[in-house]
């Protein structure tokens, strides 16, 4: 189809050129021979009838601004008369009876000269030029000036939406609280009957890929309504009063259109916080505009703004009031039962094995949004059809979703010793955390580099959590720990390894000082910095004071973690070695294999 399209539009193209230079090149064809369509030597008029009277004049025709004659020798002369209101009075004036020479004729009067043609063809030629340069401009897709003001808004008319509710797997409150715009827009006189007002605006709020924009398509597929698609991005313009113009050209189409639906994805670009020295003026037009326009709307005009952001600390509050966007609806990312019928609605068109287990995936795949779930399976497809297979099998999910997240696996050559380290690296975390409460239960254990990563220990929670208790945090610390522990047990020396093992820790055990009250010297009280509501201009809410005390807070959980996991491996070494020397061969251990030779070896020690 979009071949199809393309080969339509090359078309439009190479025919417009033709045109244009075909009317060029009459122009100049017109330009080089018109001049000469009354060719011969240009003489003054008083040669002219001088010849007339010798009978030199085999013929002559006299038209309105000229006179040609061809002599009897065969040359031709041409004199010009200008532009007389008759021009037979300069012969006669000049003693010649016109009416005595049968060979002299008077063209009828013209209303339109060789000249008038010419003057009218290069004011063609010109108009054609500019309406073909402007054109070109525009299917270009710069528009330039010519469509400064012009929205870029794409049209699709609802009732050719593919995407319907049932097409969106989870997200099902979401759902639900847009089935009356939907309703709405489908039977306006039902609520306009009952007084009952539309929300005018719906903010959808959420982090990337859970699915916004799908949501906006469905509500418009839902409806049958046509459905403009834009940008917060789209109304900024280097020049002044651009975006306000597009705003303006946007709502004036969604109005002639009505009902309809004005989707603006990621508005956060045009409705930023209005006052900050740093924010442009234009933005700040713009965002005027959309407030204007917005109150403009009429309960009878059946237009509903839909509008898109993962950054709703930052919009100005005069647009989330109500009269405006009134509603706003939380898309969080899904959980394990939505993530397995997200699962199951990509897997519709592709060959999947018979022995995957998509309730396993959807446990294996936390924290993952919609469109990282879909981007795993088509992952996955694209790895078995290199492989050459009929079906899509576990390991191809897995191998995509470990891809996902950590990258490719790096083909990199490492040293015995490197690989020993990685080795013992991650032993060390999926150990410790044996031996910790609220753990969660190994995955698998791999030493393959991905990323900046050399190696990996993965986890599969038992059930998503909401709520974390200190035990879980100062757990999560711990085995973090395990990595760097296992390294200075068995080495007597540390490497670079534990970097983001240390940053990650660092960060969790701020967070619990400073955002959720977990410290029994400073009590429940946030010390956080203020982000000046999301601008990034950060200041401490506290003294230095306190600053001190949230260090040496910070420093205690860190050090009693680390040690913990030091103690752990310590009383373990012979389970750590056993599980870095089967590391060193496989380079990947399941989670079932972890804990087969974890609890072969603990049963071991006990007897």
């Amino acid at each position: 189809m979009n071949n199809k399209k393309v080969s339509i539009n090359n078309k439009q193209n190479n025919r417009g050129f033709w045109i244009f230079f075909i009317f060029v090149a009459i122009f100049f064809v017109l330009y080089l021979f018109l001049p000469n369509v009354s060719s011969g030597k240009s003489v003054p008029i008083s040669i002219l009838i001088q010849d007339i009277k010798s009978n030199k004049i085999k013929s002559m025709t006299i038209s309105q601004t000229s006179a040609t004659a061809v002599l009897k020798n065969g040359s031709t002369i041409t004199s010009n008369l200008g532009n007389p209101t008759n021009p037979t009075s300069i012969f006669t004036n000049n003693g010649i009876k016109l009416g005595n020479y049968s060979n002299i004729s008077i063209a009828p009067k013209s209303m339109i000269t060789s000249s008038d043609i010419f003057t009218l063809i290069f004011i063609i030629v010109i108009i054609l030029s500019t309406w073909y340069m402007i054109k070109q401009f525009k299917s270009a897709g710069t528009g330039g000036i010519f469509s400064m003001g012009e929205s870029k808004a794409k049209l699709f008319m609802g009732t050719k939406q593919s995407i319907k509710f049932d097409g969106i797997a989870g997200a099902d409150e979401a759902k639900e609280e847009v089935e009356d715009v939907v309703d709405f827009l489908k039977n306006p006189k039902k609520y306009l009957n009952m007084g009952a007002r539309i929300p005018k605006g719906v903010l959808l709020v959420g982090a990337p890929g859970t699915g916004k924009t799908l949501l906006a398509r469905a509500i418009a597929g839902e409806s049958g309504v046509p459905f403009f698609s834009t940008s917060g991005s789209e109304f900024e313009e280097m020049l002044v009063g651009a975006g306000a113009a597009r705003v303006r050209d946007l709502f004036s189409k969604a109005r002639k259109s009505s009902p309809a639906i004005i989707f603006i994805d990621e508005i956060d670009a045009v409705a930023k916080k209005r006052g900050l020295s740093f924010t442009a003026t234009h933005t700040e037009q713009t965002l005027n505009q959309i407030l204007v326009e917005m109150d403009g709307f009429d309960n009878s005009i059946n237009v509903i703004v839909i509008a898109a952001t993962n950054r709703p600390d930052v919009l100005d509050p005069a647009i989330l009031r109500p009269g405006r966007f009134d509603r706003t609806i939380i898309l969080d990312l899904p959980d394990v039962e939505e993530r397995q019928k997200i699962l199951e609605l990509h897997s519709k068109n592709k060959p999947i094995a018979s022995d995957v287990s998509f309730e396993k995936v959807a446990k294996r795949t936390i924290g993952f949004s919609g469109a990282d779930l879909e981007n795993v399976l088509n992952e996955a497809s694209i790895i078995a059809a290199k492989k050459s297979q009929t079906t899509i099998l576990s390991e191809d999910i897995e191998e995509a979703a470990t891809k996902v997240v950590m990258g490719p696996e790096k083909k990199r050559v490492r040293s015995d010793s490197e690989k020993e380290i990685v080795s013992y690296h991650e032993s060390g975390h999926a150990l410790v955390s044996k031996f910790l409460p609220e753990s969660d239960p190994v995955h698998r254990i791999s030493i393959i580099p991905r990323g900046i990563s050399g190696g990996a220990t993965m986890y599969l929670p038992e059930q998503d959590n909401h709520l974390y208790t200190k035990t879980k945090f100062l757990t999560m610390i711990t085995h973090m720990f395990g990595g760097r522990a296992a390294e200075k047990i068995q080495f007597n020396d540390i490497t670079n390894g534990a970097s983001d093992d240390i940053k990650k820790a660092s960060e969790m055990a701020r967070e619990m000082i400073t955002k959720f009250g977990m410290s029994d010297d400073l009590g429940p009280i946030e010390y956080a910095y203020s982000d000046n509501e999301g601008y990034g201009i950060k200041e401490k809410q506290y003294s230095d004071s306190t600053a001190s005390v949230i260090d040496m807070e910070v420093s205690k959980i860190i050090n009693t973690c680390y040690q913990k996991a030091l103690k752990i491996l310590t009383e373990h070494k012979a389970i750590l070695d056993a599980l870095a020397k089967k590391l060193m061969l496989v380079e990947v251990m399941e989670g079932e294999e972890f804990n087969k030779i974890v609890g072969t070896m603990l049963n071991g020690e006990k007897t």
